[in-house]
């Protein structure tokens, strides 16, 4: 009887599970499904909820034409590429290396470096934005171009914890074992220490990747003088969205052709991501 008692019990705490998880899901993807809704209607019929139509009676497909014949489309999307991929690599080279050293190498004060360097991630970027802003166009004269981000996002202070993280999991006797068989400990980093990590590069290149893809407000105060180097996300809002009116329709396609290298790049990484997560969260 108790054992009955205790499954039936089992069984309810599943079904409360599921069913709040189902509902936790939907509330995600709702506004995801409504962007596609809203994508495929006149710029009258999306905020009219009387009643709400997910598919219109006349879908209009020419949004998704009209996103590339008025705007330049493909140059917008090959800046936002450009910036994303190479940021992306800069942050997995820069924050593997720093995080070998603070793992895996004895030097001074380096708990305290690590620390004050960590520590940076308390102070919100709106913080230094402005003395920011006015090194890198008085000083560097980098104002209008795509090296002003690439300068700013190459390194990464939550790159290099999560990177440590996972290396403090493996074990010295690697590290030591390489040294007395003479390799430099730019050897161990690539020959080691790298392919062992892929969960957690996994995972760094997501956040990245979406983060750089994502970024409005950077690309707004470094590329806004220079059009053609203007990124996906700053072009769709200066282009569909006026002082007095805005293209709803086609906001809402562009922004869905947007998503796409974000979910193609997540779906490729997930089951690393996943496992680094895990990895960087309990190790160290």
């Amino acid at each position: 009887m108790k054992f009955k008692s205790a499954k039936k019990k089992s069984i309810c705490g599943k079904i409360l599970v599921y069913f709040c998880l189902i509902v936790i899901a939907a509330f995600m993807v709702i506004p995801f499904l409504w962007m596609l809704s809203a994508s495929i209607k006149l710029d009258r019929e999306v905020f009219d909820m009387n009643p709400f139509v997910w598919i219109p009676e006349n879908p209009q497909w020419k949004n998704y034409i009209k996103i590339w014949t008025e705007m330049d489309f493909t140059r917008y999307i090959g800046n936002t590429a450009y910036l994303t991929i190479v940021v992306t690599l800069l942050q997995l080279l820069t924050s593997s290396f720093a995080a070998y050293a603070f793992a895996k190498l004895n030097f001074k004060h380096k708990n305290l470096l690590f620390l004050a360097y960590i520590g940076t991630i308390a102070l919100p970027w709106q913080v230094y934005m402005v003395p920011q802003f006015i090194m890198m166009s008085n000083v560097f004269h980098l104002n209008g171009k795509l090296m002003a981000m690439i300068c700013l996002q190459a390194f990464s202070a939550f790159g290099v914890f999560m990177m440590r993280q996972f290396y403090m999991g493996i074990p010295d006797e690697l590290c030591e074992a390489a040294r007395m068989d003479g390799m430099s400990e730019y050897k161990i980093w690539w020959t080691i220490m790298l392919p062992l990590s892929k969960p957690s590069l996994a995972t760094l290149t997501i956040f990245t990747f979406v983060a750089t893809w994502n970024d409005y407000l950077g690309p707004l105060i470094y590329l806004t003088p220079i059009k053609k180097n203007w990124t996906i996300q700053l072009a769709i809002k200066n282009t569909f969205i006026g002082q007095y009116s805005s293209q709803y329709g086609q906001l809402m396609a562009a922004s869905v052709v947007s998503l796409i290298p974000v979910l193609v790049v997540f779906l490729i990484l997930q089951r690393y991501f996943v496992e680094g997560v895990a990895s960087s969260g309990i190790k160290g």
